[in-house]
């Protein structure tokens, strides 16, 4: 559908885009007098003055023809604003269009409206400077380069008849995440898909320094952006004119080859892999702003970055050269007297839904639908007695996913993204309901590939969790399952989607979205092969650090507790869940009603396990978060049982760690007395704990019984061993469990000496043993729950 614009649609387009430019401008400056109808006074500037005017005109631009197509067209679709410090220029079009006035009915598309837009802009109790959750149509975090290309595709996956365009800074173009989001396209799937349409922003510079891409001759550009597999359509120029005329006839063939594609493989069977259009747009930083500011050049550099004139307060020059600028859009032709925006002005504006600023897939929350998980009983396994059988927790888990996957086959709203790792995670059961997503070349050794699949596996961590957050924030369902060592590579990531997810619970239109899920196995006591590089559980302290309504860490010991746990978080909402699971068979302690229960409640007295007879309060409490942590006070209560029977030992095991918080710290946090009640306020508690020892004090440390919390957990002491030694290095053996005990129930240091010097020479014989034959020692090798 390639088409030549007449001078007219040149003329409305220019119109908007020069509104658009005004009002970025508007916000970075003006306090008040929002259309100049007098001359401009210091008075009518802020006082601090913020913002990123540079980017503001291309990102305007590319907004204006976005609406042009999507109007021409009747498109659906969102844009993706990589350059989020844009935010004046995205915010000036959510006003334009009337979507921001309808998410806020106080902004009204008046003059009073857009001297409050201008107010509020980068100023206390307003809003902030970059494209935020509380910006009409997106759903990126602009505060962080590099996710704004994963987040398109995984909007994209699943969505056939949406069109994600994604704009994306050339500075941000350097990061490492978004250099492996080029290779997103070969996951996506022409028939079940949408479509991602990038456009690569090259305005020159960064805050201070040149651009990679920007200095590279065009041609190694293109070379470059041909060999990720895209076809790419150059739009350079600061003419307006001419740039406005190629970048709607670069739009125009963009989509018609989009469409062309999704044609050959929807209707006519196409299996190769398409080589997807892009856009590569070259013009000036800060286009349009003033040329020259004391004497050195500002426009198309690195110095119209942020706020081009900056001395309003104290230089009369820049105070007139600002009037200048604002005049120069001639503000008079695009507002009227009440200040709204002339009809010329709107002319190429979509309407209701079509708005990139309504539109519902930016407000994924809008179109979610509940996940159909049957019930666990198919799933479970059966417990009769605690610790006769074991089960691969993980595998069992995959088995539920893989009926979750079978039960969305038709509405495709369900996705399973990790770097390569599901197998190996012991989820592969998947397989029997959907492949892996592929759309590169198949060999006849492959397995499961499939140019439908809905398992999305690439060696890029960043890349799995860009796609999974767009794919939620797009109003579907996901599971991120990873190595507990390596999920530290998303840290960043993860923490602006809970600064996300923090601030969506205060807008009121925003609607909760699906939580973002981490499986987190192949954990740090069960790296036998890999070793040291493999170890680090420190993800769990990492999340809790972060806002209490929105982050929750569970540690289930086994595999019905895995079920229940994996659960209530695929039904949760607005969330980001933190599930922390082994992979290597481990014993059943509960049966699924008695999960179910355990879960619930957070952390509990497991009665079975320890000595309490009810005559008289504990000498001891054993606890313990995660699998193997379990498994260790397991063998040192029976030890105890054995050794000690006249110690009455209490067995508490923690699924939920935010339990271990205060009440008015955490949502899912424990009062004093009730925490008192269960951890006793004064009796030695000794803690075995799947991480960082000092991650449990942190969250206990105002607890009455702070002082008699002894905590072991990992000490960053790995190397390929064997299982036991793992524990025994890092102290959260079961010998040392038991030793633990002795020293600090009071007089039983005395009485019981000669037991800790029988669980010292054990852990010395252990030593010897397992580098004489390379096992473990068969008491543990063999050990079963006898209680």
């Amino acid at each position: 559908m390639n088409q030549s614009l007449t001078d007219a649609e040149v003329q409305t387009l220019d119109v908007h885009w020069r509104a658009a430019n005004y009002l970025a401008v508007g916000q970075i400056y003006l306090l008040d007098n929002p259309l100049l109808r007098e001359p401009l006074r210091a008075e009518h500037v802020k006082p601090r003055l913020l913002g990123h005017w540079g980017t503001s005109p291309g990102l305007n631009l590319v907004h204006t023809h976005l609406n042009r197509l999507i109007r021409a067209r009747d498109l659906d679709a969102i844009c993706i604003w990589g350059p989020g410090h844009g935010g004046p220029a995205v915010l000036a079009n959510s006003w334009l269009e009337g979507s921001y006035s309808a998410a806020y009915p106080d902004i009204t598309r008046d003059e009073e409206g857009m001297r409050k837009l201008f107010r509020q802009f980068s100023f206390p109790g307003g809003v902030p400077s970059h494209v935020a959750p509380e910006t009409p149509g997106s759903i990126h975090e602009g505060g962080e380069l590099g996710y704004s290309l994963a987040h398109a595709y995984g909007a994209a996956f699943d969505n056939p008849g949406l069109l994600v365009a994604c704009v994306i800074g050339d500075g941000e173009a350097e990061t490492g995440p978004l250099a492996g989001s080029w290779h997103a396209n070969k996951f996506l799937d022409p028939v079940h898909d949408g479509a991602v349409l990038p456009i690569l922003h090259l305005n020159g510079y960064k805050i201070a320094n040149p651009t990679v891409l920007s200095r590279i001759p065009e041609d190694e550009l293109d070379q470059l952006l041909r060999g990720y597999g895209h076809e790419p359509i150059h739009v350079t120029g600061d003419d307006p004119v001419a740039v406005h005329r190629a970048m709607a006839a670069a739009m125009d063939q963009a989509v018609d080859r989009i469409t062309a594609a999704q044609r050959a493989a929807r209707e006519e069977g196409a299996v190769e892999r398409p080589r997807w259009p892009m856009i590569v747009l070259r013009t000036p930083k800060g286009w349009t702003g003033p040329d020259k500011v004391d004497g050195l050049q500002v426009e198309g550099t690195w110095r119209a970055h942020q706020v081009p004139l900056d001395g309003i307060h104290t230089n009369p020059e820049h105070l007139a050269q600002l009037e200048a600028w604002l005049r120069s859009y001639r503000p008079e032709e695009l507002f009227d007297e009440s200040g709204r925006p002339r009809a010329e002005v709107l002319v190429h504006v979509p309407e209701g839904e079509r708005r990139l600023g309504a539109n519902p897939h930016a407000n994924g929350g809008l179109l979610l639908r509940e996940l159909p998980v049957r019930e666990l009983e198919r799933f479970a396994v059966p417990v009769d007695k605690p610790g006769a059988t074991m089960h691969e927790p993980t595998r069992i888990l995959g088995e539920l996913l893989e009926q979750v996957m079978a039960d969305t086959a038709g509405r495709r709203d369900f996705r399973l993204v990790g770097p390569d790792e599901t197998a190996s995670n012991r989820l592969q059961a998947v397989y029997q309901a959907t492949g892996k997503a592929w759309q590169a070349q198949v060999l006849p050794v492959d397995e499961n590939l499939a140019r439908d699949g809905r398992v999305v596996e690439v060696l890029s961590e960043h890349l799995c969790q860009g796609w999974l957050e767009g794919y939620l924030l797009t109003g579907r369902h996901g599971l991120f399952s990873c190595y507990e060592a390596f999920v530290h590579i998303v840290d960043s990531m993860v923490n602006q989607h809970i600064k996300w997810l923090r601030t969506t619970r205060q807008i009121p239109w925003r609607a909760p979205i699906a939580s973002l899920n981490y499986l987190l196995t192949s954990h740090v006591w069960r790296q036998d092969h890999n070793g040291f590089s493999h170890q680090d559980p420190g993800f769990v302290d990492h999340v809790l650090n972060k806002s209490p309504e929105v982050v929750r860490v569970y540690l289930p010991p086994d595999a019905n507790t895995l079920l229940s746990v994996g659960e209530h978080v695929l039904r949760s909402r607005d969330y980001v869940n933190v599930v922390v699971a082994g992979k290597q068979p481990c014993f059943d302690w509960l049966s699924l009603d008695q999960a179910r229960v355990h879960c619930a409640r957070g952390a509990g007295i497991w009665e079975w396990a320890g000595t309490e007879d009810g005559s008289r309060d504990p000498d001891v409490v054993l606890a313990c978060a995660g699998d193997v942590p379990t498994m260790e006070v397991m063998a040192a209560a029976q030890l105890l049982r054995e050794l000690l029977p006249q110690l009455a030992v209490r067995v508490i095991n923690v699924v939920d760690l935010a339990r271990l918080m205060p009440a008015d710290e955490h949502p899912h946090g424990m009062k004093d007395k009730e925490f008192d009640s269960l951890f006793t306020p004064d009796k030695p508690v000794i803690f075995a704990y799947h991480g960082y020892p000092w991650l449990i004090h942190r969250l206990a440390y105002r607890r009455t019984n702070h002082d008699q919390l002894h905590v072991r957990g990992y000490k960053e002491s790995g190397t390929t061993t064997t299982p036991f030694d793992m524990v025994v290095r890092n102290d959260l053996d079961r010998y040392r469990l038991v030793m633990d005990v002795i020293d600090r129930v009071p007089g039983l240091s005395v009485r019981a000496a000669g037991v800790r010097q029988q669980m010292a020479d054990v852990r010395a014989r252990h030593h010897d043993w397992i580098r004489a034959h390379g096992t473990d020692l068969p008491e543990v090798a063999d050990w079963t729950w006898n209680g």
